[in-house]
């Protein structure tokens, strides 16, 4: 669906107010003709000379896509995208019925996580009654959604292969997409992968032949992709499901095991790295991808994946995604920071400071729109969660008392009495809902 900017806008403005109801609003197809709430859209996978193209009714569609699950919709639409994915049907933020009827309302499609039990959560493969059992499940939320003119792909499970030694998992997956082209022959279905597995891939084109197309999920692994799928040899097209901020596993650690996280300002140019030199020149393999995570989740730490601020600020990396979807920059660009320094040491000096003593702090602010900075500094315990696979993680207190001015450009902090791992973080913000952050981790002795 294609509107102009003030257009678009009025609709998202219409949608989020309440004057018009998602669930009713009918959609019209690229050549003009009104497409019915319930009728489905096929969408299915063209082979040509050069690879593959993804096509939605007839057309050729190339995904400009989002893992969301709690952010508001209209943000996506708003930035440029036109698709975006979930992890599950029933158990997310909103019930599948209520997301889908938005993005269509909006003109956005859904690749729809179809919930997947697996190994490394307990379940047993070998268990044939527990296998059965999800296997109706999946029928009746597929026969529920099937139809839903927004739905764009089904993703049976997320990262089934982590953590897993029981190929059965391979034998139960391929009998869901078996049962999904049984019922729905408009939807194409594929499973979200962790890490380009070849031992994986392997199994699914053994075992899960009836999958349509296989999902991977890399974060600084995708600059490897090229140079995997050609060693691997593998010609089959695939999505990109998750990519973005470099994965708190693959980074240099402190030498008491803190990860180094990269400012938001270096997470940004890694999306648009990402993107110009691994998704935009493979596309024709590459049919679909959806960068991680517009929203925002502790995993490490309360900034490592997200997007957007817990408060709702927008960070450079939508900036970047707004430049990939639309061609342009944003009117308004969110500030750019340099990592911290305490004491004059970065993360890399491994900082260590003695009790109750004070230290100063700082770091580089810019802004392209020279807007009013504002600051806001705190000081967490080092988290020391041990969940995997992007798991719920408690988000740890903020010790307050130790900044005397937490608002300030530069501060001094007092360190704790107590011995042990803490991490000081900045939010800096511009007043046009944008924010920049950075962390340092250190040690009090």
């Amino acid at each position: 669906m294609k509107y102009k900017v003030a257009g678009k806008q009025l609709l998202v403005a219409a949608i989020a107010v309440g004057l018009i109801c998602p669930a009713t609003l009918a959609q019209k197809s690229e050549d003009g003709h009104q497409l019915p709430a319930g009728q489905a859209i096929k969408v299915e996978i063209v082979e040509h000379e050069n690879g593959y193209q993804l096509q939605r009714g007839g057309k050729a569609y190339v995904v400009k896509g989002a893992g969301i699950d709690n952010r508001n919709l209209q943000s996506l639409v708003a930035h440029g995208a036109n698709s975006l994915r979930t992890w599950s049907v029933d158990d997310g933020a909103q019930p599948a019925e209520q997301l889908l009827d938005k993005a269509h309302a909006l003109g956005l499609t859904v690749s729809l996580g179809l919930e997947f039990s697996s190994e490394r959560h307990g379940f047993d493969y070998n268990d044939a009654g527990a296998v059965a059992k999800q296997l109706e499940q999946a029928k009746v939320r597929v026969q529920k959604y099937k139809d839903h003119p927004a739905l764009l792909t089904w993703i049976i499970g997320n990262e089934l292969n982590f953590n897993a030694e029981n190929p059965k998992v391979y034998d139960a997956l391929n009998d869901v997409a078996k049962m999904i082209h049984t019922l729905d022959p408009n939807h194409p279905t594929t499973t979200a992968l962790s890490f380009f597995d070849t031992k994986a891939l392997d199994l699914i084109q053994a075992r899960a032949p009836d999958l349509d197309f296989v999902s991977f999920q890399l974060y600084a692994g995708l600059m490897n992709l090229p140079g995997d799928i050609k060693k691997a040899a593998y010609q089959k097209p695939y999505f990109v499901t998750e990519w973005g901020s470099v994965g708190h596993w693959e980074v240099a650690k402190t030498a008491w095991g803190a990860p180094i996280e990269n400012t938001s300002s270096e997470k940004a140019s890694s999306y648009l790295k990402s993107y110009l030199n691994v998704l935009k020149p493979y596309a024709d393999q590459a049919i679909g991808n959806y960068v991680f995570l517009w929203g925002q989740k502790q995993e490490k730490t309360p900034t490592w994946y997200g997007m957007y601020l817990n408060s709702g600020e927008e960070t450079e990396a939508v900036d970047v995604m707004h430049y990939i979807w639309s061609g342009q920059w944003p009117d308004n660009r969110s500030p750019r920071v340099s990592p911290i320094r305490i004491d004059g040491e970065m993360a890399h000096d491994n900082v260590s400071l003695s009790q109750g003593k004070r230290y100063g702090a700082t770091l580089d602010v810019t802004d392209f729109d020279n807007d009013l900075i504002s600051y806001k500094w705190e000081i967490r315990p080092e988290s020391s969660a041990e969940q995997v696979g992007g798991d719920y993680e408690e988000v740890l207190e903020v010790i307050t008392g130790l900044i005397a001015d937490p608002t300030a450009a530069e501060i001094v902090l007092t360190t704790p009495e107590a011995i042990g791992a803490y991490r000081l973080f900045v939010y800096v913000y511009d007043g046009q809902n944008h924010a920049a952050h950075a962390n340092i981790p250190f040690f009090v002795q």
